[in-house]
């Protein structure tokens, strides 16, 4: 299977207060499955195989509701290309050389 791009939001339904240490957590769990990600200011992006990144959208959702979110919003995006695609290759003309 090729590689993809998969982009996050996760909008735990606690206390603000609460949301960002919420966040915090699914992103320590995103960097410990060793995918290629970036964390952006409304949404994390990885890089990977599609089944493989889903399950890390599963997860992030037993994260939230382990934390205390009896209900999570996650707004996903995918971007498929048989040929597959890279973050790398749709960043590289706007990252500071």
């Amino acid at each position: 299977m090729p590689v993809v791009n998969l982009s996050l939001q996760v909008l735990p339904l606690v206390p603000e207060e609460k949301a960002y240490r919420i966040i915090d957590k699914v992103i320590k769990y995103i960097r410990s499955t060793g995918v290629n990600f970036m964390v952006g200011p409304m949404e994390t992006t990885m890089e990977g195989e599609l089944d493989d990144l889903l399950d890390i959208v599963k997860e992030a959702q037993n994260i939230c509701e382990k934390e205390g979110a009896n209900r999570v919003i996650s707004i996903i995006k995918l971007d498929y290309r048989s040929s597959g695609v890279t973050m790398e290759e749709k960043i590289k003309n706007y990252i500071d050389k």
